[in-house]
């Protein structure tokens, strides 16, 4: 069954999930976070099909999130490493690694946890407006049409009503 491609949807997070949406690529980039860079390693860590990994590998490269750097020329292999786009990527397994802690942890609490090296604290993730860095919230936030929002969708009266709450 052919996927469906979200990447021109007028939705970042459509486009999110149409980079990172499998369950292999946020892990293959949680196991570059903790220092693997080899794709022996990443595929020991992962338990994962080498064929899978290399495509996880080769798409998250075209994107820019890591790149390729040979260590060895005979035969030739690469280290993979996050790129500044891949290393932004952190917030987003931040977030989601406190809300499986909050929420999918079982009585012997969660598996993982950070400390935040500057300050020596365990923390977790929490989204903050950047303005004025109070917690956001759906309660308390709106979602607007940006300026890429595409004018031929937007004049549709039902996408100006999904916008107008």
């Amino acid at each position: 069954m052919r996927r469906t491609s979200f990447a021109d949807w007028p939705c970042s997070i459509a486009r999110t999930m149409d980079l990172l949406g499998d369950w292999w690529t946020p892990l293959v980039l949680r196991e570059a976070f903790y220092g693997i860079k080899r794709f022996d390693a990443f595929q020991q860590e992962l338990g994962i099909a080498r064929n899978t990994l290399t495509d996880r590998l080769r798409r998250l490269v075209d994107e820019g999130l890591m790149e390729k750097r040979a260590y060895q020329s005979e035969p030739v292999r690469y280290d993979y490493l996050l790129t500044e786009k891949g290393r932004d990527f952190f917030g987003v397994l931040a977030a989601m690694n406190s809300w499986g802690n909050r929420w999918l942890s079982g009585d012997e609490g969660p598996p993982v946890v950070f400390r935040h090296d500057r300050c020596g604290h365990e923390a977790a993730a929490e989204v903050v407006c950047a303005h004025c860095k109070e917690p956001m919230t759906a309660a308390d936030t709106t979602a607007r049409m940006g300026p890429g929002y595409p004018v031929r969708l937007a004049e549709r009266p039902d996408v100006q009503a999904r916008f107008s709450r």
